[in-house]
């Protein structure tokens, strides 16, 4: 018994689904002159609400709303909604709706554009009026006897997934020519759109950055513990270019007199030495000893 109910329900959702569709081809075929952009049905407690987007709602509505009523009309006898209600609204962007772009590229073909001329120019007009990205696709007998498929296709691109359902507006029309109908689909990523990857940091407030100046505490000043003083060492070279004992320049007091007294003692030996030699060429002999003194 469940079962025979589960499958009459199934049988429901699948008749009013086929009964949707074709209504929407209905509409399609009949409002194709005014633009069609799209459709959305809602049932309500007072019958079923036809939501109906159009380029020039004017046609649809015809004078003195006689077009509209003879469509409501029509769409109760052939369909058989409850109360049906239909109500017209004019597009904002006709360059960003994917279904009359569709019908303008097919149009176009019906006159005679060439394909790539007419995909290009689709693409471009699309990218133009804003659109983060298109795709065009024309499928059919373009250039000869055999099928195939041409792409035409700008900017960002989604071709799954959930950003797909959301952000991606899929149209579709059909061009009758003489080697057989050509299939024309535009999709189109609507402006808005807000992908995954694409990640906005904000600013903080002066509210937040006052908060959190308060919490923050002053931080000490690191302790610098000053090294002793160490002795320098510099190393003199000699006139043989030896390095003699290196000299240093900051030694206590009775280091610093007697390394005076020893450089001044260095100082009168070379003299000595000098004065012996001399005396040595006039033919006398003097003995210089290793302490600077000298003998007879």
């Amino acid at each position: 018994m469940a079962e025979a109910k589960v499958e009459r329900k199934d049988k429901r959702i699948i008749v009013e689904n086929v009964r949707r569709v074709l209504l929407k081809e209905y509409l399609m075929n009949e409002t194709r002159r005014a633009g069609f952009g799209g459709l959305d049905i809602q049932r309500t407690p007072m019958g079923t609400r036809v939501t109906l987007l159009a380029e020039r709602p004017g046609l649809v509505i015809g004078r003195k709303g006689g077009a509209i009523k003879s469509l409501t009309e029509a769409v109760d006898r052939q369909f058989k909604f409850d109360n049906p209600q239909i109500e017209v609204q004019e597009v904002s962007a006709p360059a960003l709706n994917a279904q009359i772009m569709a019908e303008k590229l097919a149009n176009a073909l019906e006159r005679g554009w060439h394909f790539r001329r007419a995909g290009h120019s689709t693409v471009r007009r699309i990218m133009e009026a804003g659109a983060k990205g298109c795709l065009v696709v024309i499928a059919g007998k373009l250039t000869g006897q055999r099928h195939r498929t041409e792409k035409f296709k700008a900017g960002h691109i989604k071709y799954c997934g959930e950003p797909r359902n959301l952000w991606m507006d899929r149209g579709f029309a059909a061009a009758k020519l003489k080697p057989g109908v050509i299939g024309v689909t535009v999709e189109i990523m609507d402006p808005q759109a807000k992908l995954p990857d694409e990640i906005e940091i904000k600013q903080p407030s002066a509210e937040y950055i006052a908060a959190a100046a308060s919490f923050v505490r002053p931080v000490q000043a690191p302790v610098v513990v000053e090294p002793e003083p160490a002795l320098a060492v510099q190393a003199t070279v000699g006139p043989e270019g030896a390095d003699e004992e290196p000299e240093p320049l900051i030694e206590p007091g009775e280091r610093e007199s007697t390394t005076a007294k020893v450089k001044k003692s260095k100082v009168a030996a070379k003299r000595l030495k000098k004065v012996a030699k001399e005396v040595k060429q006039l033919g006398v002999d003097v003995d210089v000893d290793a302490e600077g003194g000298d003998g007879a």
